[in-house]
């Protein structure tokens, strides 16, 4: 349960600071401003699905040996929640947001659950071992 709550501690510190440093690549949340609350909801959304996704990786043997396979798997999470949010006008992205061909999603919010998922796993390797 420690690995667990420190993949979750870990991961919604990457993610707030990853949702304050993009966020001014989108245009509004739900037709609003993107405030402090809305990226401190959002930070603790993406550590939930981080957490959850993590259990296979802290349990699983050939998971634990290839452990970059969560970046994969995130960004392929990442797209279906962009996909989403785009059709459902749940977000829009300004003109500032660099696109991905042929996903028509945005780089960051694409890749950031992959890479903030791999960051974490590491992450907490090192916290369990000073701890």
């Amino acid at each position: 349960m420690k690995k667990f709550l420190s993949i979750f501690v870990i991961s919604f510190i990457l993610n707030l600071v990853w949702e304050y440093f993009h966020s001014f690549l989108y245009a509004h949340y739900m037709g609003g401003d993107i405030t402090f609350l809305v990226l401190f909801e959002a930070s603790l959304i993406d550590a939930l699905i981080i957490t959850i996704l993590s259990v296979l990786f802290l349990k699983q043997s050939f998971f634990q040996k290839h452990s970059w396979i969560i970046i994969f798997v995130g960004i392929l999470i990442s797209i279906f929640i962009e996909w989403f949010a785009l059709a459902t006008g749940m977000w829009v992205y300004n003109s500032y947001m660099p696109i991905l061909p042929f996903l028509g999603t945005g780089l960051t919010p694409t890749i950031q659950l992959g890479l903030l998922g791999y960051l974490s796993l590491k992450l907490e390797k090192i916290v369990d071992k000073l701890f």
